[in-house]
């Protein structure tokens, strides 16, 4: 259901495949105080944080930083000239940003994606952005994601995490709700090379940058998948996004009009809409279609009705 075309990911790690990290440049309209004993620079009033292609924008931001860590025999490297800004310790060649939080009216941004939240703590160390409050909304170039709880993002494990009331929507009206849903991105190839091409001026190799790739989504708990033409609902459910195919497990119902199917296992094929009821061994499928009804029942002949 994630596939934009050449996407640009809401990481705020600011890697380079060559070179040292990005530097993150924080501006904001009323303050920027450093508090230099607990290594923080809090940004205040339309606070900003640039970062390669990824900006933040908040009511605040908060930024931790620390000493980097000399490896044993290391020498202390010389700081570039062009960084060594006293009123910018983020961009010092001795100190590093772990962590950045933004508190309210959060806005993420990139070229294709847009996030949205209350609060948002990005933790370098671990590459897991988490974004909580009202209203919080994940956009990309063919999705909209919302969630009650939380959004959550883990690079290094390629994974998204969308909690409570989290609903999928893709640009041609599938969608696929869950009290959770569990996305898993493509991995790099061998060779370090995205699975798809992109662009030629696209160096970012980190696994979010593949957000477009989503591979499999696994939904948690009141399972509702919808198509142009049906509804079906589970407990439980996996979707491949490559293929199209939603599998669902538990107290499963397919809706299509006026008829419904009810069993423990179905079949959805959210490219054409195709909703398929599976009976489990040694159990039966059971539906309710209305006379004249029978043929417009995707995936439901009459013999699998009356099992």
């Amino acid at each position: 259901m994630l596939h934009p075309a050449h996407a640009q990911t809401l990481d705020l790690s600011g890697s380079q495949q060559n070179g040292p990290p990005l530097p993150i440049h924080i501006s904001a309209s009323q303050s920027i105080q450093w508090q230099q004993q607990a290594q923080i620079v809090t940004a205040t009033g339309d606070a900003k944080a640039v970062r390669g292609n990824v900006t933040v924008t908040a009511d605040q931001l908060i930024a931790h930083y620390r000493k980097k860590a000399m490896p044993p025999g290391a020498k202390p490297v010389p700081t570039p000239a062009s960084n060594t800004d006293s009123s910018d310790p983020l961009n010092q060649g001795g100190n590093e940003l772990y962590e950045l939080d933004a508190i309210g009216n959060v806005h993420i941004y990139t070229a294709t994606d847009n996030a949205w939240g209350d609060r948002a703590v990005y933790s370098l160390d671990d590459a897991v952005l988490v974004l909580t409050g009202q209203h919080l909304k994940l956009t990309t170039q063919h999705d909209v994601i919302t969630a009650k709880d939380a959004l959550e993002y883990y690079a290094q494990k390629r994974m998204a995490v969308a909690r409570g009331d989290a609903l999928i929507v893709a640009d041609d009206g599938r969608s696929i709700a869950a009290d959770t849903l569990i996305g898993y991105l493509a991995p790099p190839t061998a060779n370090g090379q995205k699975p798809a091409p992109t662009t030629a001026t696209s160096q970012n190799t980190d696994p979010l940058d593949q957000a477009g790739q989503l591979q499999k989504v696994d939904a948690i708990g009141h399972v509702v998948v919808r198509t142009t033409t049906d509804t079906a609902t589970g407990d439980r459910g996996v979707y491949l996004p490559p293929t199209g195919l939603a599998r669902l497990g538990g107290d499963v119902h397919i809706i299509h009009g006026p008829n419904e199917l009810t069993g423990n296992d179905a079949l959805v094929n959210m490219k054409t809409g195709v909703a398929t009821l599976l009976a489990a061994p040694g159990r039966q499928v059971a539906g309710t279609i209305l006379p004249n009804q029978a043929n417009s029942v995707p995936g439901a002949a009459p013999a699998s009705a009356k099992k």
